[in-house]
């Protein structure tokens, strides 16, 4: 038999970053969380709880906190029918749903549809970000139970729904392509440019070079993890870049953007990844978000 005072205080522990807020969230004193931690670790035989600041899961906590959320989405769901019973549901705290988004989705489509979701529904939200390329691997490891990806292939365990396609140009500010582009965009040319680079895991312009040049074009690079940066910098002339479509349309219109090579777009397609065990209670959002990714992303790239 589980131990679900426990498990409630490990998730909340962890949800929260320390023992003290956990107490205040569960309405005990962090004393009796500590024991109830301590009591399920050595049931378990291991450490669930890295202490610190803040206190994080281990690989095998994350797996009970998994289970608390899968727990808190089904008393969701009961207390729903039976609303009697949570007035007596001990320490009962609102579900907390853990999912994982890319970063240019957050700054342009998806923040949209989770008030969609929220605007209607109890749980809230855990929102990790990476890259779209990487948000996958946060399923394999069981630390969310959704995440939009650019991968179509289902995580084991995981249903996938295509979304669309988020659009990216490659633009820059006039001065930008005046001073490195005055004779075209070529090859020689873009190596000597600086670019702009989310991250190391960022392949966005890379995969622009190659759809437009048919080769790996080795070129200087800033660096720069902010979706709304890459727009401020293309305009204030720090570099060439990849950016949203969605992003640029008003700085493009008035001239303080340039496309390098006109029409030449990069469609990145996305996938809505969720688990199959959460899938039903999750539903809800799940419509949300393809709701709006159906009127905002390119939907001709999925065909």
């Amino acid at each position: 038999m589980l131990d679900y005072p426990a498990l409630r205080a490990l998730a909340s522990v962890v949800r929260t970053g320390s023992f003290e807020r956990a107490a205040r969230a569960l309405n005990v004193t962090p004393s009796a969380v500590s024991q109830r931690v301590r009591q399920l670790e050595e049931r378990v035989g291991t450490v669930l709880v890295e202490r610190g600041q803040p206190c994080r899961a281990t690989e095998k906590g994350a797996w009970l906190c998994r289970h608390m959320d899968q727990v808190g989405l089904l008393e969701t769901e009961l207390f729903a029918r039976l609303p009697d019973l949570a007035d007596e549901a001990e320490g009962r705290t609102r579900v907390t749903l853990p999912i994982a988004t890319n970063a240019d989705s957050l700054g342009t489509w998806f923040l949209p549809a989770l008030a969609e979701f929220a605007g209607g529904n109890d749980p809230l939200l855990d929102i990790a970000v990476d890259d779209q390329d990487h948000t996958a691997d946060w399923l394999r490891r069981g630390k969310v139970l959704a995440a939009v990806t650019s991968s179509g292939e289902p995580v084991q365990g995981c249903r996938s729904l295509p979304l669309g396609a988020l659009r990216y140009a490659a633009t820059a500010s006039p001065g930008f392509v005046a001073r490195y582009f005055s004779d075209g965009v070529t090859p020689e040319a873009i190596g000597r440019a600086p670019a702009l680079t989310f991250n190391r895991k960022d392949r966005l312009q890379a995969n622009w070079l190659r759809a437009v040049f048919g080769e790996e074009i080795a070129h200087p690079t800033h660096w720069l993890p902010s979706t709304q940066g890459f727009v401020e910098a293309a305009c204030l002339g720090l570099s060439w870049c990849l950016n949203p479509v969605a992003l640029v349309r008003e700085p493009l219109s008035s001239g303080r953007l340039v496309e390098l090579v006109p029409g030449a777009y990069l469609d990145t397609p996305l996938f809505w990844q969720v688990s199959r065990l959460a899938a039903d209670r999750l539903e809800p959002l799940t419509r949300a978000i393809r709701e709006v990714a159906r009127r905002e992303l390119v939907q001709a790239a999925m065909e």
